[in-house]
Order: structure tokens, then C-alpha cells, then sequence
């Protein structure tokens, strides 16, 4: 008996040692494990977004390169993404367990919109997209269906290479042919400390369409308020050494219909506009201290617009001389109103829109000493559907509402803009379904 006892006694001696060893090195390997697969997701696709993290320490950081925009072998938002993302943004407080539900069931019916609606950018293998000479070599690495009324889905196109041989390339992916003249729609910005697109990461793509760089002055005083001013900033910032600089309301406004709008029966945009056939328009997506975020939207209402057009927009209508309205729905509305204005005169096929999202600040490049960006920058984004392509920006962002995306979403929210994306959705200047296609 006593030595069966000794065996028993040490036969569980034996098999504690090994459990706490054998714990011990499983979670070690967890560890290292978990370290590994972070570094391999960041280096294999680095869209440089940082996603929210519940684990994490809470200190403030750096803006860094990482991946949010995780696919699997067959082009899809893998599923531990899904989990996180809130495919609609809300204004009430929701438990955890209902806003993962909520991603889930959206997702899924955006992956089932897909399978089902015939697109002009998916292919019959899942996830993989088709340009029009039916080379296969872009994936559908995140989709959106925001309106299930609406089955249009267009096509936005994504790169990670924020360069000027990446603008070029998502240029050429889309496809234009531009003919007569070019007009290249950009901010010029307020000073040589705000974000604005610098020459040289937009040269080759102006050169390659011979575009002249074209502007409209500001309605709110700052060094581009006068055509004289505009001009000698455009050069001080080096946009004069890639191309001729016009500032279309140097002699005034254009007066363009805007069919059906809310507030607006017509706009006045630069009376230069007229001058020209083609728009490729270049946009810095961020925030906006006005309407919440900027991007191609921004871009051709408010930026087109003469300073009369733009006292317009933001008054609803009310007045070409007074620049603040009270009324803040009523001037995203506009906004969107007047950018329909535009594409309608310009016609389908001769205006198409490329958005680059770095330098990522709560403020637009309207403020001559913006906020510091405290998201790190994703990459350049195109498509002929303003709609479409700010949407999808939003949405990158909105990937990142508890995280390093935070303050970007407060501010889009506090100002409602997405408003401006429902508008220009309802009245038929695009739609907020979307493929996010890769070329990288």
C-alpha cells in the first residue's frame, strides 16, 4: 500500500511539473505568436491605419503604418475585422454586443449584394475585379451598401503608394481620355504649414494630362482672398513651376442651373470655369472645420464656387454677400446641390476625382496652422462617383472610431456631415454603395 501511495505521489508530481511547463511555453508561443502575425498583417498590407485596439495602454503615440483593411485569399473582410467595424455610424449609445451584431448582418448583406447584383467591376471568381481589357489583377477589398434602395454600386480604386508615380497609376486605372482642355481642381492652401497636395506628389499626373491648376478665391479674407495674392501664394507654394495656375474668378462668376434643388435655383462658380472641357479633380481628404470633413465633394461645390458662389452656398441662398448661414443642415445641402450643379454643366465622362488621405488633421487645408494629424496616413483613392469616393474615405476613417480615428469622426459628427453624402445621394450626383478596389 504505502508503495502504491509513493507511486500515486509521484506520478502527480510528475504530471504538475509538466502542465506548468507545459503552460508556461503555450503561453509564451501565444505571445510570440500574436507579436509575429502583427508584424506579417502590418509589412503585408500596409494601408497605414492604425485600427482601435481595447488592449491597448491608452498612451498617446505616434501616428504608424498598419493594417485595418485585412483581406482573406478570396478578397473579403475577414471576420475579426467584421467584428469591429460599425458599418453605420449612429448618434445613440449602443452596447458592444449590438453594434458587432449590426457589422455582421450589414456586412454580410453587402457580401451577398455583390454575389447577387450584377457590377461592372467583379468578376465570377469572389473578390477579384476585372478592368475593361478583362486583366484580373485588382481585389475587392472592402464594400459598402449604405442605401438598399439605390443598386448602383460603384467602383472606387485604392493604392497604398502615396507617390507620384501612385497618383499616375490610379489616374490611368480610370480610364480617361481627357480631350480639349484639361482644368486640375486643387487647393492651393493657406500657408506652407497646411496639409494641401504638394506639386510634386501631383506633377506627372498634371503633366500626363496637360492640365493648367485651377482655383477660386476665398470669401473669408487670408491671403487668397484677392487674385493677386492667390496668384503669388500659388507660385510661393511651387504649383507655377508644374503648370499654369488660373484662378477662375478673377473676373467674376458664372451663373450655372442647379435642377431641383432645396435651396439653390442656380450657382456662381468662376466665370473661367466655362474655359474649360475636362476636370480631373485632386483632393486632400481631412476634416473640416465647417462641414465636418473635405474631400471631392468640398472640392467642386465650395471650391469651384466664385466668392459670391461661395457666400451663396453657405447662406442657402439667401444671400452673394454674407458669408455664415444659420442653418447648418441647409448648407451641406447646398454644398451637395452645387456639386450636382457642376457635373450636370461638365456632363458624364469629363470630370473624375482622385482623393489622397494623408496627413489626416480635424482641419482643412483652409487653416493656415491645422491640427496635427493623429491618424496615419492610408493612401490615394479614385473613382468617377464623388459620392462613392468620399464615402468610402469616411468609412476608412470611421474603421478607426476608437482608435486613432477618434477625433476625425468627432468632428465629421459634430457637424453632421455625412449629411452632405445623403443629400448628394438623393439628389442623383452619386451613390454611397461601393467596391473598394486594390491595384496595389
Amino acid at each position: 500500500m504505502k508503495r502504491n501511495n509513493a507511486i500515486i505521489i509521484a506520478v502527480v508530481a510528475v504530471v504538475a511539473v509538466i502542465s506548468i511547463f507545459g503552460i508556461s511555453r503555450l503561453d509564451g508561443f501565444d505571445l510570440k505568436q500574436s507579436e509575429d502575425e502583427s508584424t506579417s498583417s502590418a509589412s503585408s498590407f500596409s494601408t497605414s491605419v492604425r485600427p482601435g485596439s481595447t488592449e491597448s495602454s491608452g498612451e498617446a503615440s505616434a501616428p504608424v503604418s498598419s493594417t485595418v483593411l485585412t483581406t482573406g485569399s478570396t478578397g473579403s473582410i475577414t471576420e475579426e475585422t467584421v467584428s469591429t467595424v460599425e458599418m453605420n455610424s449612429s448618434q445613440t449609445e449602443e452596447s458592444s454586443a449590438v453594434r458587432e451584431s449590426t457589422a455582421r448582418q450589414e456586412t454580410s448583406q453587402t457580401t451577398t449584394m455583390r454575389s447577387t447584383e450584377a457590377s461592372s467591376v467583379t468578376s465570377g471568381k469572389s473578390g477579384t475585379a476585372s478592368d475593361e481589357a478583362g486583366n484580373k489583377d485588382e481585389t475587392v477589398i472592402f464594400g459598402e451598401k449604405k442605401n438598399t434602395s439605390n443598386s448602383k454600386i460603384s467602383t472606387v480604386y485604392f493604392t497604398k503608394d502615396i507617390s507620384a508615380s501612385g497618383m499616375l497609376k490610379i489616374f490611368k486605372k480610370l480610364g480617361k481620355n481627357f480631350g480639349g482642355k484639361v482644368a486640375c481642381k486643387l487647393s492651393t492652401g493657406e500657408s506652407s504649414a497646411s496639409y494641401y497636395l504638394r506639386p510634386e506628389l501631383i506633377k506627372d499626373t498634371v503633366k500626363y494630362v496637360n492640365g493648367t491648376i485651377v482655383e477660386c478665391n476665398t470669401a473669408y479674407g487670408g491671403v487668397r482672398s484677392s487674385t493677386v495674392l492667390h496668384k503669388q501664394l500659388a507660385a510661393d507654394h511651387g504649383f507655377t513651376s508644374i503648370a499654369d495656375v488660373d484662378i477662375l474668378d478673377e473676373k467674376g462668376s458664372l451663373k450655372i442651373p442647379v435642377e431641383n434643388g432645396k435651396y439653390l435655383d442656380y450657382n456662381l462658380v468662376g466665370s473661367h470655369f466655362a474655359d474649360y472641357d475636362s476636370f480631373l479633380v485632386l483632393s486632400h481628404f481631412k476634416g473640416h472645420p465647417m462641414g465636418g470633413f473635405g474631400g471631392s465633394i468640398k472640392n467642386i461645390s465650395i471650391g469651384l464656387a466664385s466668392r459670391q458662389g461661395k457666400c451663396r452656398i453657405h447662406t442657402a441662398g439667401k444671400s452673394n454677400t454674407i458669408m455664415v448661414g444659420l442653418d447648418q443642415d441647409a448648407f451641406l445641402e447646398c454644398m451637395a446641390d452645387a456639386a450636382k450643379s457642376v457635373c450636370d454643366y461638365l456632363g458624364v465622362g469629363n470630370i473624375t476625382f482622385i482623393n489622397v488621405m494623408n496627413n489626416l488633421s480635424v482641419d482643412c487645408d483652409c487653416v493656415a496652422l491645422p491640427s496635427a494629424p493623429k491618424m496615419a496616413d492610408v493612401g490615394i483613392l479614385a473613382s468617377d462617383d464623388p459620392v462613392a469616393l468620399d464615402q468610402a474615405c469616411v468609412d476608412i476613417v470611421y474603421l478607426q472610431k476608437d482608435g486613432d480615428g477618434k477625433s476625425l469622426v468627432s468632428r465629421i459628427e459634430s457637424l453632421n456631415g455625412i449629411h452632405t453624402l445623403e443629400r448628394a445621394e438623393e439628389n442623383g450626383l452619386g451613390s454611397r454603395n461601393y467596391d473598394l478596389v486594390s491595384i496595389d
